[in-house]
């Protein structure tokens, strides 16, 4: 099947029919393909779940680093890894219809994923009558957008077992939570995930307080305007006073130049964005603002390195390697770095130094410490580079972003003279 599957060509002089023909087909191979990879991952399960009991690894331990793992073969975050071990575990091994119509290409891996979590709250045997009911005969899908999919899982669902969807709501609420993401134009989207009745209350408190108010602002302007204030408890027109890490180069800072800056928790600033928060914060006599030199590598772009001999990473050092790394230094995962940590442990001659440090979210932090998991790291021409080897034997790299700033210079009088280091700036308003 995959060999006549992957026979696609396109020709620039094809009909439309014909071009709409490989489109389909590229489509129901993406399908084949997903559920190929959900035998795969379900049979890597049990063979690591048989390896270990084997090897006498206690049961709390048994499968610890496998869903990063997972999550690294298919190019995808780590924290991603548990969810594709479960959705596939449960296709292969209680979900037969689903996979069938998976692998038939008339469910696309995202519809499968969601008819999967849809289900998780349902004892197996449910699991498979709701699996037989909606995906037994597979004409009944056709056509079936995402939220229709959604829609018929989730009732057979509530009427398989009214009590597990209770239980599963009530424990819904323990996972509220607050996150933001970058959004065009110097904006960022800020997201809450709250209970029902209290995410409704706060968006009916936004609108009305935007009905009462009239004052040439828009009514969604207003409603964000209001959010802010009552968060914050200042203007919406103030700076903020929280503490805000932003980097930029000091060519941008005094408008010599237009490269982007880059600030903590966000990723890049236009350069009239960065230079407007520098200003405000130091006009507002509330909000404090201060200047720390950094310097980076002539031909990486990198922070230069530091070196520490205590068992934890003292304050600077550690601030160091957040600015070095800004995100998890896990590949393809860019979660906010909550650890740091050494790359060669501290119990096995570790340094705490620049070089053997590291900056990880916890969920990577704790994969890494699974057996036959090692990371080591090089610095070579200014790059900061930590090699990830999984159980399994697998590589793979990650290099530490270059700071911000105009394209590095080098200004070499004599083959043996120093190379001139970039200045960067970090306004830290807090």
């Amino acid at each position: 099947m995959f060999a006549q599957v992957f026979d696609v060509d396109v020709d620039d002089g094809a009909s439309e029919a014909e071009l709409r023909d490989v489109v389909e087909r590229c489509e129901r191979l993406k399908s084949v393909a997903a559920a190929a990879q959900a035998r795969a991952t379900a049979v890597w399960a049990a063979q690591r779940r048989a390896a270990e009991e084997a090897a006498g690894v206690p049961v709390a331990r048994r499968g610890r680093g496998l869903a990063s793992e997972v999550a690294l073969a298919r190019r995808d975050a780590p924290v991603c890894g548990n969810t594709h071990v479960g959705v596939a575990q449960a296709l292969v091994h209680e979900m037969p219809h689903t996979l069938a119509a998976l692998e038939a290409g008339v469910l696309s891996e995202y519809r499968a994923v969601v008819i999967v979590k849809a289900s998780a709250c349902l004892s197996v045997g449910h699991r498979r009558a709701l699996d037989a009911e909606l995906c037994a005969d597979t004409t009944e899908l056709a056509g079936w957008g995402n939220a229709r999919v959604e829609a018929e899982a989730k009732a057979i669902t509530a009427r398989l077992d009214v009590a597990a969807v209770v239980e599963r709501n009530a424990k819904a609420v323990g996972d509220r939570c607050v996150w933001t993401r970058p959004a065009p134009e110097g904006m960022v989207y800020v997201t809450a995930l709250l209970p029902l009745a209290q995410g409704v209350g706060v968006y009916a408190a936004l609108k009305r307080q935007a009905d009462l108010t009239g004052d040439g602002r828009g009514r969604l302007q207003i409603m964000a305007d209001t959010l802010y204030e009552r968060v914050t408890g200042r203007p919406a027109e103030a700076p903020v006073p929280v503490a805000l890490n932003l980097v930029l180069a000091d060519t941008t800072l005094f408008g010599g130049d237009d490269c982007p800056g880059w600030a903590a928790g966000y990723g890049p600033v236009p350069a009239a964005v960065a230079r407007h928060l520098v200003s405000e914060a130091v006009a507002d006599e509330n909000a404090k603002a201060t200047l720390r030199r950094l310097y980076r590598h002539p031909t990486s772009g990198q922070l230069v390195a530091l070196e520490s001999k205590s068992r934890l990473f003292p304050t600077g050092l550690a601030a160091f390697l957040g600015l070095r790394d800004q995100t998890c230094r896990t590949p393809y995962c860019n979660a906010p770095i909550r650890h740091h940590d050494h790359a060669r442990p501290y119990r096995d001659g570790g340094p705490t130094s620049a070089l053997n440090g590291l900056g990880a979210c916890a969920a990577c932090n704790y994969a890494k410490e699974a057996p036959g998991w090692t990371v080591t790291t090089t610095e070579r021409h200014g790059r900061h580079t930590a090699a990830f080897r999984t159980t399994t034997g697998a590589v793979y790299h990650s290099t530490a972003p270059p700071l911000p700033g105009p394209p590095v210079r080098q200004w070499v009088h004599h083959t043996d003279q120093p190379i001139t280091i970039d200045m960067v700036a970090l306004k830290h308003a807090c």
